[in-house]
């Protein structure tokens, strides 16, 4: 018996070299580094660390032995955070959903793990505000419509008890990036519609995703192998978020799933030609959908809802949204999702401020707090959010 333990713990290394050559070998080849990008030796090491990890994760997930996305979200929970002496941290519950409460200029008595801790203390910090942050359930246990309700939930009763905060009520903004900027897009297109609950300000929506039908926009053919977030990582989390089966993808990217009918009606919102022509491509490879498929579009349409492609909303509950800070990168699949959100906001008079990065790519904000893993446009998007934040 202590020889087979004695042969396995040999063998683990190796195993474990293999697989990260593997995923190297697998990557290599697809990855893309933009001229504008700094640093992009880290930036790549960084890809093929995280894409080392989700195999992992896979492989224990075919073992039986635990989810892919369970696996990341433990190696999560064992990164320590350094305590902020100016911030104090409270972890708390509205119902059922977990929440992190951040308040400047107190000691916090604990330290905590988490990879957004550190930006709740610096937005706390910085901006000498009250910050929460929600801890909505995320795959692989739970699926749409969990995420965008809890931050509802939590929401809802945070604006009903801003007293008891200590939270000026003239004074409230929404914030998120990537996913959590879907979620605070999401819903802000609904609180003005709840009785009694005080005016939000401004949001801020960071790198959001706010269109799931056309994926043939020039962000979408220019950054898809783009680190950290490629077309075949977004397409793999959104599909599972939205209980979609991954065979239908290849209708969704050539836009098989799109009714002529739809097509003629929300064009005018999700077009090409919406996106300005610097951010096209020299040769671009302008709309041109696949034939329709029925089955493909009866699998998919739930992403046709305001609820799931924000851009999608009504005039009348685009108009009532406040203004608006938006934060696009270049080098980001979801650019022109930005750029497509923009101007539907400016076309119903909504005012928008925008803040693009030239070398910045998706998910750069978080990594503002992680020292030798941080880059320039990580403090740049940083800075941005802060001084908007800070003029309201």
């Amino acid at each position: 018996m202590a020889v087979r333990w004695l042969l396995l713990l040999a063998g683990l290394p190796t195993f474990l070299l293999g697989v990260f050559v593997w995923v190297v070998i697998q990557h290599f080849p697809s990855a893309k580094m933009p001229s504008t990008l700094k640093h992009p030796a880290k930036l790549l090491f960084m890809y093929y660390m995280l894409q080392y990890l989700i195999a992992l994760g896979n492989i224990l997930e075919k073992l039986r032995i635990c989810a892919m996305p369970r696996f990341l979200q433990f190696l999560q929970g064992l990164m320590m955070i350094k305590k902020d002496p100016n911030v104090l941290v409270t972890d708390m519950h509205f119902g059922t959903v977990p929440v992190r409460l951040f308040k400047p200029k107190e000691l916090s008595s604990k330290p905590h793990r988490d990879f957004y801790h550190g930006l709740g203390n610096l937005l706390a910090s910085e901006t000498d505000s009250v910050v929460l942050m929600v801890g909505y359930r995320k795959l692989p246990d739970y699926h749409h419509p969990v995420l965008a309700n809890d931050c509802l939930n939590a929401s809802t009763y945070f604006l009903k008890n801003l007293e008891s905060f200590g939270v000026d009520p003239f004074r409230v903004v929404l914030c998120g990036e990537s996913i959590g900027a879907w979620a605070v897009a999401n819903v802000m297109q609904i609180l003005p519609s709840i009785p009694s609950l005080p005016q939000i300000q401004a949001q801020v929506l960071i790198q959001p995703i706010v269109n799931l039908i056309n994926f043939q926009l020039p962000s979408h053919q220019q950054n898809k192998n783009v680190p950290f977030l490629t077309r075949d990582m977004m397409f793999n989390c959104m599909l599972k978020y939205l209980t979609i089966d991954l065979s239908w993808k290849d209708a969704m990217l050539t836009g098989a799933v799109i009714p002529l009918e739809k097509w003629k009606k929300y064009r005018k919102w999700l077009s090409y030609h919406n996106i300005p022509r610097r951010f096209w491509s020299q040769d671009p490879q302008l709309e041109f959908f696949a034939p329709f498929n029925e089955t493909a579009y009866l699998e998919t349409k739930h992403v046709w809802s305001a609820e799931i492609s924000p851009v999608l909303a009504d005039d009348k509950i685009i108009a009532q949204l406040p203004k608006t800070f938006l934060v696009s990168c270049e080098n980001d699949i979801l650019r022109d999702d930005v750029l497509l959100y923009k101007k539907r906001l400016e076309d119903q008079g909504v005012s928008v401020s925008w803040y693009h990065v030239e070398d910045g790519f998706h998910g750069c904000l978080m990594l503002c707090d992680k020292k030798c893993f941080s880059f320039p446009c990580s403090m740049k998007v940083l800075n941005a959010v802060v001084s908007y934040i800070k003029g309201i």
